[in-house]
């Protein structure tokens, strides 16, 4: 049966009007303190406080492919996507002990500067410039996943497929509001209105849950129950840890022990989008403990979101165990389960507290990437091109610079649309491997850095780029074509591996180089 169009009832509209009018109102207060200098804009004068930027990490880690693409992943499958903060909990140790003090010792603004002080001026604007156009993938990714929800918000539901224009439309309209937000106030701001907006995440997704539980007339055994033995004959639902040695598969166990480390190194370690909000605080100890709580308070949350998937697959996928409670439609685009289940079932009100938890997630992400990619650009490339200007003058810059990013993410976000058709990848998927595009290289470069006495700007420009033509030969589109001529037609390698093999060979090319006399920092 088609899915009918659908549109918020006029208490949603209400409710989801207070959220913004609430969340320009933290913008504005926050934003009212003087930013002297770019220390001020780009880091909060170093006094944010460890659970508010722990809280504006997940709001950051999290983005709308959490919101709609983990429900997706249990709906379609099981809990296996849960084994992967084993990585996380692996990486973040690393990075508090090591990266974050390294980070604070070097006294940077841009994280990137310590490439600079231990390689040389070479590495340090090629680790720039490749965070920045990764950041533009993965971000990009996120304005189109969030962009679905918004366009059907706007437009109603056209079914499995949604007209370009329409969520070209809602890309636009991302774009200028998290642009807005972010040229009031610097990181301070992001991070303070983000706090605000996890709360709302929060609400939201326990209101979910209570109302699936409400709407599904069954009891918790019975539930549980269902989803040992679900009627598709898959497999329990409730599986947790993947054994099979299938490297075609993204969540198995090992690719949590030995892809997701790595992949939680560079999120933390090397993004400066994440690494950022580490350096708002007073000391390196407190830096630490922010991202060691963010994942202590992350891992529970993307846990409550699988859960809303089993529940919505319970609900949607065993009409024969609810009898007359089951729905009379399913949803035909999985990547829409959830957003289907908040416009067509919860009562006014409620869609519109769901939609403004969704939006808060999409626009907390960009804000934060919006900050971090004008940082990077003034401190590694603007002021050594325009020195002794006044500190005035560079946060002026960093405002145009976020202006600049807006408009290429929005671009970026459009291209996006056809490549996620073109692959056919789940969300979730689709905005973790954009990332690795630039997350192989770098990661590889932080490494010699921090843990050798190699690599220089030759090899570090040579390794960046060496990671980013292996991610791009491992892609399907790409792999598909040439394998055959290796024999290796019959390997097939999901996108965490991809990152081990390419930040192996990155790593390999960046210690090929001898390390140049280090800077001193004053």
């Amino acid at each position: 049966m088609p899915e009918a169009t659908t549109f918020l009832k006029p208490l949603d509209w209400a409710v989801l009007g207070l959220y913004l009018v609430m969340l320009t109102v933290a913008g504005f207060w926050f934003s009212r303190k003087e930013q002297r200098d770019t220390g001020d804009y780009f880091l909060g004068g170093r006094r944010m406080p460890v659970w508010a930027v722990a809280l504006s990490i997940i709001a950051s880690s999290l983005s709308v492919a959490t919101f709609i693409g983990v429900p997706q992943i249990a709906y379609e499958g099981n809990l296996t996507y849960l084994t992967t903060n084993l990585g996380g909990l692996i990486a973040i140790v690393i990075v508090a002990v090591w990266f974050i003090p390294a980070f604070y010792r070097a006294n940077v603004t841009s994280i990137y500067e310590l490439l600079g002080q231990r390689m040389g001026e070479g590495a340090k604007k090629a680790a720039s410039a490749s965070f920045m156009i990764g950041r533009v993938f993965a971000s990009g990714a996120r304005i189109y996943i969030a962009a679905i929800p918004l366009s059907m918000l706007l437009f109603g539901d056209a079914g499995i497929r949604q007209p370009e224009w329409q969520i070209i439309v809602a890309c636009a309209a991302l774009v200028f509001i998290s642009v807005s937000y972010t040229l009031a106030g610097g990181i301070s701001s992001v991070i303070w209105t983000e706090v605000v907006q996890t709360i709302v995440l929060l609400v939201a997704v326990a209101g979910a849950i209570w109302l699936l539980l409400h709407k599904i007339p069954l009891s918790t055994g019975e539930i549980v129950d269902v989803l040992r033995t679900p009627s598709s004959g898959t497999g329990s639902k409730l599986t947790l840890l993947d054994t099979r040695t299938d490297p075609s598969l993204s969540f198995t166990l090992w690719a949590s022990l030995l892809a997701f480390p790595l992949m939680g190194l560079a999120s933390y370690g090397a993004d400066h989008d994440l690494a950022q909000r580490m350096l708002t605080c007073r000391t390196a100890i407190k830096g630490g403990q922010s991202a060691v709580l963010a994942i202590a308070l992350g891992i529970p949350i993307v846990a409550l979101f699988l859960i809303i998937g089993l529940l919505l697959y319970v609900y949607y996928g065993e009409p024969a165990r609810l009898g007359e409670a089951a729905p009379s439609y399913v949803p035909a685009d999985s990547r829409k389960v959830f957003l289907t289940f908040i416009l067509r079932e919860m009562p006014a009100g409620m869609s519109g507290l769901m939609m403004a938890g969704l939006l808060s997630v999409g626009i907390s992400s960009l804000n934060s990437a919006l900050n971090a990619m004008a940082a990077t650009a003034i401190k590694d490339f603007y002021m050594p091109l325009r020195p002794g200007r006044s500190p005035h003058h560079y946060v002026n810059a960093g405002r145009l610079g976020v202006v600049a990013w807006g408009v290429v993410l929005g671009a970026f976000a459009v291209v996006c649309i056809y490549w996620q058709r073109a692959n056919a990848q789940t969300l979730i998927d689709l905005a973790l491997s954009v990332m690795t595009f630039a997350y192989a290289g770098l990661l590889a470069v932080f490494l010699t850095a921090l843990f050798t006495r190699r690599g220089n700007s030759v090899s570090a420009i040579a390794a960046i780029l060496a990671g980013f033509c292996v991610l791009v030969a491992l892609q399907p589109v790409v792999w598909t074509r040439y394998a055959s001529l290796l024999g290796l037609e019959q390997v097939k390698l999901a996108w965490p591996w991809h990152l081990v093999i390419g930040t192996a060979v990155a790593f390999a090319v960046c210690i090929a180089g001898r390390r140049p006399p280090e800077k001193t920092v004053d």
